[in-house]
Formats: C-alpha cells, structure tokens, sequence
C-alpha cells in the first residue's frame, strides 16, 4: 500500500482486517504508521486548544410521541 501523504511504501497482509476495508471501502485511504501517528497527535493538540469543533448531525425531536 502506498501512504496517501508521504507517498512511502509498506506492506500489508492480504487478509487482514485493515486490506479487507481498503478493498470493499474505497473512500478510506491508507496512512502508514508515522503519518497516522503524526495526524493523530495534531489532532488531539488541536481538541486540547477549545477551538477545535465536531459538528454532529442535528437530531430532530418527535413531538408526537
């Protein structure tokens, strides 16, 4: 597999769980160990901040029940 940000080349088993994904879901995209740490790590320093936000689906509320 090949890492969609560093472009480096790793191996992965044909049968593991993570091949299986990438094959049948081909919106996901293969990060290798170093990127998935690196964007991970960013990730949290940014939620750490406050200003970081997930915006979740609106959930509608059944008056009728």
């Amino acid at each position: 597999m090949k890492c969609v940000i560093c472009d480096t080349i790793d191996t992965i088993e044909d049968f593991s769980l993570q091949a299986k994904r990438l094959r049948n879901r081909r919106v996901h995209m293969y990060l290798c160990q170093e990127c998935n740490k690196r964007v991970g790590e960013n990730t949290k320093k940014r939620h750490a901040t406050g200003k970081f936000q997930l915006y979740e689906p609106k959930k509608h509320k059944e008056d009728l029940i």
